[in-house]
This record gives structure tokens, C-alpha cells and sequence, in this order.
């Protein structure tokens, strides 16, 4: 199998983004060093710095201290500031799409995507911090008024993932700018020429330098601790495994370090008899095959009512057979390379895992020879409970497809997990969608819509899918404690 290669035009549009980049190098990595490849060629496009601990908390230092001036800027200073973030974020679009195609591998035109996505929390928290929220009441027992307002809550530790690089940095970054707080960020050592990008353009916006202090380390558990052990710092905003998650709130517990986590998702998706054929599909290939199925909240197991299902999975296959692999910056592909080559072994043994447990291969569910960490979309239907990726988080583009009788029966089957991120539903029936989402035991649920996320909506999970919501007015709320004040006064003369 041959696979779309870029243009040489747009390789070198792709090379010249990624010379501009802060501190860019490409030697190979010495001993406090370590290499970002790209996932399309497995070839080395940077070389970075592996902080130390003691590193960080220098950053630490320079970020505490210009957060207390920040905090004392007016909101219209904030605001100002953040529309002009946007408006630069914007105006390098094309740039900041390439650093992500090439170091993380999604295709380009979904890169685009992101970029707007990313901005997008940067403009609406530009908007939200203007509408403060806050009290003024009486007494109930007479003699004093009581007043509340929210105020920065301080220095906050924002560690992102690969899978969207700029978008996890900016939903968390912008809250915090726009409550008044200041950040050190740890990027994934696997995208951190994204997280470097955009804070540049954010300092050129406006922004301090200070406010903002990026540590790129591979020492992760060592950085984690030392940050989280400093008094200075007060807010952790975690997106990735749950397993880490839970060592870092364990970590933040010990100076009480208020934490937000967005943590790992196994959501299900569930296909009714009476949804529209066509609108399904296409929601669930939107729900898959987002970021190559990269995604917390990606369709991860499929559940298709028995009078649909053979129909469903027959036009699924079909179109996911039409999908185009290759290079992530090559024109036409619509499915670009997994992050590393672990993640495309897991996906090839679930998928033999699979088929060894009766499940039927529909298309896809190899790996194409050469460089670069390809794996063709696939589709595997009547996947049995047995079979490990019914009870994994694939992270890939597999359509794991099971079938069901009746509501009662799919209900149980997808809160039957841990996890409780996302959930999708597709009918045309009002009454079953409402009763239904009631029912699943999610932070968010897509109703006949494959992409449900929002800067205007409340994002995070229940259950060990985290705690905390990032956008919408929760997400700026992450970033403030409540203040009351108790006014005493005089009775009338």
C-alpha cells in the first residue's frame, strides 16, 4: 500500500513553521535533552530541553510573582488582551496547523480545525470574564448585608495532553489569564512545539512572558512533585490518564490544591431502530474518527439496536473503507498516524484479540509496511463481551460494533464502566433521547450529534472520568474562590 505523500510546497510551508519556533534546534538529543518526531515519518523535527524539577520551580518563582500584578488588572485590560489573542491566533492559522500535523499527526485540514477550536476558548473567555459573578443580599436576621464576589484563586499548574495540543493548552491557559492567574505549563513531551507556538503568539498579543512560564521536561513525576509541593501554588488543571490523575490529586491533596481533572473516557455510543440510517453514520464516523479516534470522548464502544444494525454497520463499513490514509500533511487524507508505535501494536492485537473472540472483521485491521505509525480505519462487528477491546479505551480508528434488543439491555451495558466522559445517542424519538440521556451516567451526551464539544458548554466527566469542567462559565470558575464579605449596619434613625 502506497501512501498520499505531501507536496513538496506544502512540506516546506511545513519545515519553515517549524524552524520559526521558540528555541527550535534538531540535533540529536544529548543526556538533558529529548527528540519531538514526526508521526508521519518517525523522522526527529526538534530537539528541546528536559528541564530539571529545580528548573521549574525557578518557573514557579517568575510566574507567582507576575501573577500578583496580573491579578490586580482591570477585566476590561484582561478582555482586551484576550480579543487580541485571538485576532493573532486566528491570523496565524496556517502556521500553528502545521506544528500540529507534524508532531502529533492529525491530518491537516483537521489541524485547521483545532486552531479555531483553540481560539475559540481564548474569545469566549474574553467575553466571560467581563460578566463577573457574584451576590448582594440581606441578612435573614437583620443587621448586616452580606456581599460575595470571586476572586483570582493564584498560581496554577496546567499540565496538557498530545492528542490536541493547542486546544487543551488555550481551555486552560484562557480562564486562567482572564480570572487573573498565572501558569506554568507542562506540555506532553511527545507535543510540546504547539504549547510553545501559541504562548509566544499569546506574549506577542499582550500577555506577559512571565505570566506564562512553559517547562518541557521528560522528568514527569519528579516535575509533578516538586511544583505541586510548593506553597505558591494553588490550582491544578489535569487533562490525560486516570491513573496519573489520580496521583496528582493525591499530590495537590497535601497542600489542599484545588484540582480540576479531565480523565480517561470509554463512551459508548448507542444506535436506536428508529434513528435516521444516514445521520447516524455520519455522527458516528464524526465521533470515531475525530483526531484518528484519539479523542477522551471518541465513540468507544458501539451499540446498535438489532433492527438497524445490519444496515448500519454495512453503509459504516462502507464509509469507512472510503477513508484515505497517509502522510498528515498530504492532501485528500482524511486519516493520518497514530502518536507512537505502542499504539499501533495495541490497536493490532485488539483487533486479533477480536477475531479470535468471534468478532467479524468488516474493513480495515492492518498495518501498512513502511515508516510512519499507520493504521487502516476499521470496522469489527459483533464484537463479543469477552474480547479485550469491549472493556478497553481504544484511542484509535476501530469501530467496535455490539448489538442490543432493547433499551434496558443497552442502558446497562454503557454505565457498566468506570468511566463516565461522554456518551452519544442516536433516534429520531424526542422522548427516548431525553429519557435516555437522563440515564447514562456522563459529564456530556451528544444527541444525533457526533461532535458535541463546546467553548460555550461545561466540559469534564463523572465518575473516574474526573472532576471539574473546563469552558463555558464553570471553566473561569475553576480559576476563582469565593470572597464574602459580612457588612455590619446601623438600624435606621
Amino acid at each position: 500500500m502506497t501512501l498520499p505523500q505531501p507536496s513538496a510546497e506544502r512540506l516546506a510551508a511545513s519545515d519553515e513553521a517549524l524552524r520559526s519556533l521558540p528555541g527550535h534546534s534538531n540535533h540529536e538529543p544529548g543526556a538533558e535533552e529529548f527528540a519531538v518526531l514526526d508521526p508521519s515519518t518517525e523522522e526527529r523535527i526538534a530537539t528541546l530541553k528536559s528541564m530539571s524539577p529545580e528548573e521549574a520551580i525557578t518557573e514557579v518563582a517568575i510566574a507567582d510573582e507576575a501573577g500578583r500584578a496580573w491579578a490586580k488588572t482591570t477585566p476590561r485590560h484582561r478582555s482586551d488582551t484576550l480579543h487580541n489573542a485571538y485576532t493573532l491566533l486566528i491570523a496565524n492559522k496556517e502556521k500553528l496547523a502545521f506544528v500540529i500535523s507534524r508532531e502529533m499527526g492529525k491530518t491537516f485540514a483537521e489541524a485547521q480545525g483545532e486552531v479555531q477550536y483553540a481560539a475559540d476558548y481564548v474569545r469566549w473567555y474574553a467575553e466571560e470574564l467581563l460578566r463577573p459573578a457574584g451576590g448582594y443580599r440581606e441578612n435573614p436576621v437583620g443587621g448586616s448585608t452580606i456581599l460575595t464576589k470571586r476572586v483570582p484563586i493564584g498560581l496554577s499548574l496546567l499540565i496538557a495532553p498530545w492528542n490536541f495540543p493547542m486546544a487543551m493548552i488555550t481551555r486552560k491557559i484562557a480562564p486562567a489569564i482572564a480570572a487573573g492567574c498565572a501558569s506554568v505549563i507542562k506540555p506532553a513531551g511527545l507535543t510540546p512545539l504547539t504549547t510553545l507556538l501559541t504562548v509566544e503568539l499569546l506574549a506577542e498579543a499582550g500577555v506577559p512572558k512571565e505570566l506564562m512560564r512553559v517547562v518541557t521536561t521528560t522528568h514527569s513525576s519528579a516535575f509533578s512533585e516538586a511544583v505541586l509541593a510548593d506553597p505558591r501554588v494553588r490550582k491544578i488543571s489535569f487533562t490525560g490518564s486516570t491513573s496519573v490523575g489520580s496521583t496528582l490529586m493525591g499530590l495537590a491533596a497535601k497542600n489542599i490544591v484545588k484540582s480540576s481533572m479531565e480523565l480517561g473516557g470509554n463512551a459508548p455510543l448507542i444506535v436506536f431502530d428508529d434513528a435516521d440510517l444516514e445521520r447516524a453514520v455520519e455522527g458516528t464516523m464524526l465521533a470515531k474518527l475525530r483526531n484518528g479516534g484519539q479523542s477522551c470522548i471518541a465513540a468507544n464502544r458501539i451499540y446498535v439496536q438489532d433492527g438497524i444494525a445490519d444496515a448500519f454497520v454495512e453503509a459504516l463499513s462502507e464509509k469507512m473503507a472510503q477513508v484515505v490514509l497517509g502522510n498528515s500533511i498530504a492532501k485528500g487524507v482524511g486519516l493520518g498516524p497514530a502518536i507512537n508505535r505502542a499504539a499501533v501494536n495495541k490497536f493490532q492485537h485488539l483487533v486479533d484479540d477480536a477475531v479470535a473472540h468471534g468478532a467479524e472483521l468488516r474493513t480495515g485491521g492492518r498495518t501498512p509496511e513502511g515508516a510512519g505509525y499507520f493504521f487502516e480505519g476499521t470496522v469489527l462487528d459483533r464484537v463479543p463481551a469477552g474480547a479485550k477491546i469491549a472493556n478497553t479505551e481504544i484511542f484509535g480508528p476501530i469501530a467496535a460494533i455490539s448489538r442490543f434488543s432493547t433499551q434496558e439491555e443497552v442502558l446497562q451495558r454503557a454505565n457498566d464502566t468506570p468511566f463516565g466522559l461522554a456518551s452519544y445517542v442516536f433516534t429520531e424519538n424526542l422522548d427516548r433521547a431525553l429519557n435516555v440521556a437522563d440515564a447514562l451516567e456522563t459529564g456530556l451526551v451528544g444527541i444525533n450529534n457526533g461532535v458535541p464539544s463546546n467553548p460555550a458548554a461545561p466540559f469534564g466527566g463523572m465518575k473516574q472520568s474526573g472532576l471539574g469542567r473546563e469552558g463555558s462559565h464553570e471553566g473561569l470558575e475553576e480559576y476563582q474562590e469565593v470572597r464574602y464579605y459580612n457588612i455590619a449596619r446601623r438600624e435606621s434613625l
